[in-house]
């Protein structure tokens, strides 16, 4: 028994130098020193990630198409120009002038004397308080409309009558109302705004699945709730497309309505620059109106594309 739990000197010695032999094998790295642990990490490293190759196809699908549309138009320019004698200046006399235009479009000498950049901040102005006085009246009554059927019988006659109508009909009754020409052209810009936001808001309204009415009557929700738990989410998209359609009717309308009442915008300038007979200015302005519509949908598309889940193409 005492044999059985105690080890004679010997046999312990013996075990001691088996362990010994078999440490090596068990820990060759701290065997081979700091130069074998060195070789391990080394090898153990993760490899350096390939380059994405770049993808010229696709580049030049995006990159040369717009330029050969504006090479187009150019060289239509130019022929125009050569065809009517420089009545039509040249792309490159109309590049000249805009460039000494841009050097100071912010300058005052008078009244109806001002730079293009104030013209433009003008209009964009009337634009703003315009289209947000049509979205605060016709976001919530297009809510309406689309929720309770009792008010989409009564108003869709008037939108049918209305909505056709020319907005710069409406600008001698804004005259004749608000005795100015700055009221009188925002007036327009809400009457013209008003019509694409009441109606796709109405039709998103129209078009949310009854399921979801089924389960909010079941759980007695509140119409609030309603409005802003279920209606909101599902017509956002339909919401954001009426803005969208809205702000480009505005910025429109806004040339022509400014070209009737006079006073600082890009409207009159442009009014203004054909009663001088400088054509050029002309051909400017047209290019400014383009780029700042153009801004302003790719500025709306953005924002629809960071609230909706559906990928909004222009």
């Amino acid at each position: 028994m005492v044999s059985a739990v105690f080890h004679s000197p010997l046999a312990a010695a013996t075990e001691s130098i088996a362990m010994k032999k078999e440490a090596p094998s068990a820990h060759p790295a701290s065997a081979n020193g700091p130069k074998a642990s060195q070789t391990s990490a080394g090898s153990a490293a993760p490899a350096a990630p390939a380059r994405t190759p770049i993808d010229w196809r696709g580049l030049m699908l995006t990159v040369l198409p717009p330029l050969l549309g504006l090479g187009l138009l150019i060289g239509i320019w130019a022929l125009v120009s050569v065809g009517t004698k420089n009545s039509i200046p040249s792309p490159w006399e109309t590049w000249q002038q805009a460039l000494e235009l841009f050097s100071d479009p912010f300058y005052r000498k008078g009244p109806n004397d001002q730079g293009v950049g104030w013209n433009v901040l003008m209009s964009l102005e009337r634009v703003a308080v315009g289209f947000g006085l049509a979205a605060a009246v016709g976001i919530p009554a297009g809510f309406a409309i689309g929720r309770f059927e009792f008010l989409g019988r009564m108003f869709n006659p008037l939108i049918s009558l209305l909505r056709p109508v020319s907005p710069l009909a409406w600008l001698p009754i804004g005259l004749l109302v608000f005795k100015g020409a700055n009221p009188a052209a925002i007036w327009t810009i809400f009457i013209c705004s008003i019509w694409p936001m009441v109606i796709n808001t109405a039709v998103g309204v129209q078009r949310v699945p009854q399921d979801y009415m089924n389960v909010a009557r079941v759980l007695n929700l509140s119409e609030w709730k309603i409005v802003t738990k279920i209606l909101f989410p599902a017509v956002l998209p339909y919401m954001l497309t009426g803005v969208r359609l809205a702000v480009g009717t505005a910025w429109l309308v806004i040339v022509a309505a400014e070209m009737l009442t006079g006073g600082v915008g890009i409207g009159f300038w442009v009014w203004d620059e054909w009663n001088n007979l400088n054509v050029k200015n002309i051909i400017i302005a047209i290019f400014v109106i383009g780029i700042v519509g153009l801004i302003l949908e790719y500025a709306l598309i953005k924002i629809a594309t960071a609230f909706t889940f559906e990928e909004v193409k222009n």
